[in-house]
């Protein structure tokens, strides 16, 4: 999802507690399906921020609702300059990692994933990150801290672009590298490209070349591509381009995985709540689902107590794609 300045206020956060649900995924063709959890990423321009002001955490008894519709991955994006403030190789603020950590204990607890994502689009304080020493020491603090929960899910990076190639394949396998020498050996890795890690374009920006030379002694690498499918593939529009544009953005990617011997997930993806737009989402699910060698999972974009009338909102029980959307995808779940 290209957005620079996500929201920097909203309403009060419930304070109700959740139940603690069972993990309900369906046995499908996917291993990962789920939603990304929006929320301690927003007010990105106000750091640290303040929380319930700035940003929030996700809602407990939301994610329970989506474990009980089927869904087991939990996207939690973050600020990198959040949680490890002023430089990459500094130290942790605690405050602001124990709310991630409570998300990451719910979640895991439920029998669930819970994906630790950066949400910083390569940059850190808004300059693109050259230093991959210190993207790397980055990945090591915050890696150790879930080392020893295999249900965590690390992903390096969200949607870098506008970079060079080859240094997005160097912090990609930097990160991988600062990972595993944390100790976090038993977890997968969600991998990140350039160009908004577009599968669309995923051989035609170049980016395919040197994120398909990443290595992992784990060999548990999951390339994470992102699918909108309005006219720019921004994900800013609740028009579709065609009922079938889904399945037609994601082929050339396909071909690549296939030729390349790699799995991939489609990391963020969503449509309006329109008959053209269901179909749409429909058919790549399917499409997906005939080639489950290669396409591992998929995630909406997005869930999270602040989205409000959001058009691709996912958050129940109200959120438009919830209520409009959702059912209709419950044979990809």
């Amino acid at each position: 999802m290209r957005f620079v300045d996500v929201l920097t206020s909203a309403a009060a956060i419930s304070g109700a507690v959740a139940v603690p649900t069972k993990t309900l995924k369906r046995a499908g063709k996917f291993d990962f399906t789920g939603v990304s959890e929006s929320g301690a990423e927003f007010g990105n321009t106000a750091l640290p921020g303040r929380l319930g002001k700035d940003y929030t955490w996700p809602d407990h008894n939301a994610i329970s609702t989506l474990i009980q519709k089927g869904f087991n991955t939990f996207r939690i994006p973050i600020m990198m300059e959040r949680i490890i403030p002023d430089k990459l190789t500094g130290t942790v603020n605690e405050t602001y990692a124990a709310g991630l950590d409570d998300i990451v204990t719910f979640v895991t607890g439920q029998g669930a994933y819970a994906v630790v994502d950066p949400h910083n689009f390569g940059r850190y304080y808004n300059n693109i990150i050259t230093d991959v020493a210190g993207f790397g020491a980055w990945w090591t603090t915050v890696a150790k801290r879930y080392a020893s929960n295999e249900k965590v899910i690390f992903d390096t990076n969200n949607e870098f672009h506008d970079e060079d190639n080859a240094l997005v394949g160097q912090l990609n396998q930097a990160a991988i590298d600062a990972i595993r020498g944390a100790g976090a050996t038993s977890q997968y890795i969600f991998v990140e490209g350039n160009s908004w890690t577009g599968a669309w374009h995923w051989t035609s920006s170049g980016t395919s070349e040197a994120m398909g030379k990443l290595t992992d002694p784990q060999d548990k690498i999951i390339y994470e591509m992102h699918q909108y499918l309005d006219s720019d593939g921004s994900g800013t529009s609740e028009t579709c381009v065609s009922a079938t544009i889904g399945k037609e953005r994601i082929a050339d990617a396909t071909a690549w995985l296939k030729a390349n011997g790699k799995k991939a997930i489609i990391g963020e993806t969503a449509g309006g709540s329109n008959a053209q737009c269901i179909q749409a989402v429909q058919g790549m699910l399917q499409y997906m689902a005939d080639n489950s060698d290669v396409w591992k999972g998929w995630l909406w974009w997005g869930a999270g107590p602040w989205w409000a009338n959001y058009m691709y909102s996912i958050e129940p029980p109200s959120g438009t794609a919830f209520t409009k959307v959702l059912p209709s995808l419950t044979d990809f779940i």
